[in-house]
């Protein structure tokens, strides 16, 4: 897949099938889209072109910090390869594009960019300044610039948005299962191995200190997790146990993202590092003494393992 992120130095795509969208997870619900985009440039030997916005159009217009992610950009282009899509363009959003109108999006953004053979876009989608365009502007302008316009049905556009809703709300309440249900893969951070207090070696339980590569991807409800590792580059896959939390138990305050990785010694620090989450094993609370706290970190460490050693 070829990534392009300057509009000025875009190639003359054949018959370009395109469709525009966030598509932030890749999820089952996204699936759909990109099954009827592939479909669609097979009948017409052309070329899938996905669109695509950064930053998030929500921080530019309204100055909201609190967007989280269940993909940032790189992942996004990461799974959206994995599809076989041949072109991504990740157009820079700001507040001048938005305000382009209706009629400018699409004669000097859509047309004169992509000259598309296809346009696939939902029933609900709304373009140009204050959302004025829409399916309707697409389909009286369609004959006059030699497009073809296919409509996502309005059951695939709900299935996609539903499924983006409980996606993020059962990684907030610690549900992983329902929510890889929903993504079609296991949920997943990456960062980057950092330094802490080593607390966790003083316990027996030495951890890898997870800096995210991004603040705005979501976070997980607190708690311990079973995962999978990959640490370094070296591409192995190691069983983990992974806790989200503020260290009750030693008065912490700071939101901790940190990793047990089982049978491992390396030193990783500095080293990129990501974890899939399998399972929900506890929530994160405060133990009365040390002692219960290390008793039953053996306890999720003896889980986690049972977990990520299932078939």
């Amino acid at each position: 897949m070829q990534v392009h992120r300057d509009l000025k130095k875009l190639p003359a795509f054949r018959n370009a099938v395109i469709t525009i969208g966030t598509f932030d997870g890749v999820h089952t619900g996204h699936q759909h889209i990109l099954q009827q985009l592939q479909e669609a440039a097979h009948a017409c030997n052309g070329e899938t072109v996905i669109i695509t916005f950064d930053p998030h159009p929500r921080e530019v217009l309204a100055g909201d910090r609190s967007v989280r992610l269940l993909t940032t950009l790189d992942e996004k282009i990461s799974l959206l390869a994995h599809w076989g899509i041949h072109h991504l363009v990740v157009v820079p959003f700001t507040r001048e594009f938005s305000e382009l109108s209706a009629t400018a999006y699409l004669e000097d953004f859509l047309i004169e960019t992509f000259r598309p053979h296809t346009i696939i876009i939902g029933y609900d989608h709304r373009f140009g300044h204050n959302r004025e365009g829409g399916l309707e502007l697409l389909e009286a302008e369609q004959e006059k610039y030699g497009f073809r316009l296919l409509e996502i049905p309005q059951q695939v556009i709900q299935d996609a948005a539903v499924s983006s809703t409980r996606i993020r709300k059962s990684l907030q309440e610690g549900d992983v299962r329902l929510a890889n249900e929903l993504l079609g893969y296991p949920y997943f951070l990456n960062g980057i191995v950092v330094h802490g207090d080593k607390m966790g070696r003083q316990l027996g339980f030495p951890t890898a200190n997870i800096s995210l590569n991004d603040y705005r991807k979501l976070i997980p409800a607190q708690g311990v997790y079973a995962v999978t590792v990959t640490a370094g580059n070296d591409g192995q896959l190691h069983k983990g146990a992974l806790n989200i939390g503020t260290r009750p138990t030693f008065n912490g305050t700071e939101l901790r993202i940190e990793v047990f990785i089982l049978d491992f010694d390396k030193e990783i620090y500095d080293a990129p590092i990501r974890v899939d989450f399998l399972e929900f094993i506890r929530s994160d609370r405060k133990f009365d003494s040390v002692e219960g706290l290390v008793a039953q970190m053996k306890n999720d460490v003896e889980q986690a393992r049972a977990v990520a050693s299932r078939p």
